[in-house]
């Protein structure tokens, strides 16, 4: 059985459909104090699939719900988008390594379960489930509709050394050069941007992310790239969080598409995942 949360209904639904499995009917509301409420009508099996991402608070509320009412249950829990991922460190005395009480929070309900994520900002997340876990790699299926485009001599681009893996995969995914941003401060307010290596001018440049959140930095090299020669730039990324006016500042600098997957529903998610987490599903 499939169990969709709040923010990932339609995921669920598609995971649903391709595995032939019953897709739990389930209430979610907010009471007018703010307390979340989570009902499952279907009639539960002795193994089920929670399929839930936690981009806000409430959202890790509904999880933590959910996976009560499982209890006792095999579950097998899907967390497309993992909030707090980037919250893996300790950067300053007296901080939380946030990332790490919630996987301890989940921990509990998955004694005889599992757990999968995609594409984890930080894959030393993984280390703090005592259930077994998978780190899922969408780069392939984002790669896949990039190639269906019909770019011009491509060059994919890794923002920054931190996605660098990420973007080899597409690169060697699509046949195509990689390089990634490299910057450069030049003043106390000045910083210039720039691929390392690959002369970018003429060519069709693609940009590979694991998320976009501001869309900030992600604009200045849009922009960079164009003011380089690049011919057009497009942008792919995992987990489209999209906040505030990301995406009006990304088309502002000059992006010619952007594509995400379904980790969170937004109106650029047009790539599902749900086929590589069938995938991992059906291989347990």
């Amino acid at each position: 059985m499939i169990i969709g949360g709040p923010a990932s209904q339609l995921l669920a639904g598609r995971v649903a459909a391709i595995l032939g499995e019953t897709l739990a009917l389930c209430d979610y509301k907010t009471f007018p104090d703010g307390e979340s409420y989570s009902q499952i009508s279907t009639p539960l099996d002795d193994e089920v699939v929670i399929i839930q991402s936690t981009p806000t608070n409430q959202d890790l509320v509904y999880l933590l719900q959910l996976l009560d009412v499982c209890q006792g249950r095999k579950i097998s829990l899907v967390i497309p988008y993992f909030g707090y991922a980037r919250q893996d460190k300790i950067f300053k005395p007296g901080e939380p390594m946030t990332a790490r009480a919630v996987a301890r929070a989940l921990n509990p309900f998955l004694e005889s379960g599992r757990v999968a994520l995609v594409n984890i900002h930080a894959p030393s997340i993984m280390a703090h489930f005592r259930c077994p876990s998978e780190n899922l790699d969408a780069t392939p299926l984002l790669a896949e509709k990039v190639g269906s485009m019909g770019l011009k001599d491509a060059v994919v681009i890794s923002p920054d050394k931190g996605a660098v893996a990420m973007a080899r995969t597409a690169a060697t995914c699509l046949g195509a050069d990689c390089d990634y941003l490299q910057k450069t401060r030049l003043s106390g307010t000045e910083v210039s941007m720039a691929p390392k290596e690959v002369n970018v001018k003429g060519r069709d440049v693609v940009i590979f992310d694991d998320m976009i959140a501001t869309g900030g930095t992600m604009a200045t090299a849009i922009t960079l790239l164009r003011q380089q020669g690049a011919n057009r730039v497009y942008l792919a990324a995992v987990h489209p969080v999209l906040t505030g006016s990301a995406v009006l500042k990304l088309y502002r600098s000059g992006v010619e598409v952007v594509l995400a997957t379904d980790t969170l529903d937004k109106g650029v998610s047009t790539v599902s995942v749900a086929p590589l987490i069938a995938k991992a599903l059906r291989a347990q």
